[in-house]
């Protein structure tokens, strides 16, 4: 009986954790600017394009947090691939100077039938403030264990090119 019980806990919270990551991050979506103290207007801020020549862009991603080594490792040989495609300049080496750095965030929750992959990449200038952010999720067959069991190179080459092209939209925006 115990056992059952702690198994049920230990899938509630399996289930659970990755939605309270995903809302969390989605809650950040406001404005990307501390609020003003009590009484003052807050200064509207708004996310704007790039500041510079899109040609002349260039985009650093930080190792990606909350995937296992090994997906993280294809989903950047994806994203450098569609990079390439869309005309993206990304700077590889760790640390290298960028006209923009992206925070990425992913986590994965399933079940037998089903897996999903939530995704967040933050576009942050050199200030580290938030100028863009790209969210989304992915559905895979689901798989006994653990979800990103589940996470085949199909669903990473989709959120590879779902990502990228939103970057690419946002970048040449007229």
């Amino acid at each position: 009986m115990r056992a059952t019980i702690v198994s049920a806990i230990r899938k509630a919270v399996s289930v659970l954790a990755p939605l309270v990551l995903v809302a969390t991050l989605a809650a950040c979506q406001g404005s990307p600017q501390p609020p003003g103290s009590i009484g003052q207007r807050p200064t509207p801020v708004a996310v704007t394009g790039p500041e510079t020549d899109p040609s002349r862009v260039t985009f650093a991603f930080e190792p990606f947090t909350g995937a296992p080594g090994n997906i993280a490792d294809d989903l950047s040989e994806d994203i450098g691939a569609e990079a390439r495609r869309q005309g993206l300049t990304l700077v590889r080496r760790v640390g290298a100077a960028a006209t923009y750095r992206i925070n990425g965030y992913l986590s994965a929750t399933g079940d037998r039938s089903s897996a999903t992959v939530f995704y967040v990449f933050d576009i942050v200038d050199n200030s580290g403030r938030r100028v863009k952010r790209v969210s989304g999720t992915e559905t895979t067959s689901g798989s006994q264990g653990d979800p990103w069991e589940a996470v085949d190179s199909a669903t990473l080459s989709r959120i590879a090119n779902r990502s990228v092209v939103e970057i690419s939209a946002w970048l040449n925006r007229g």
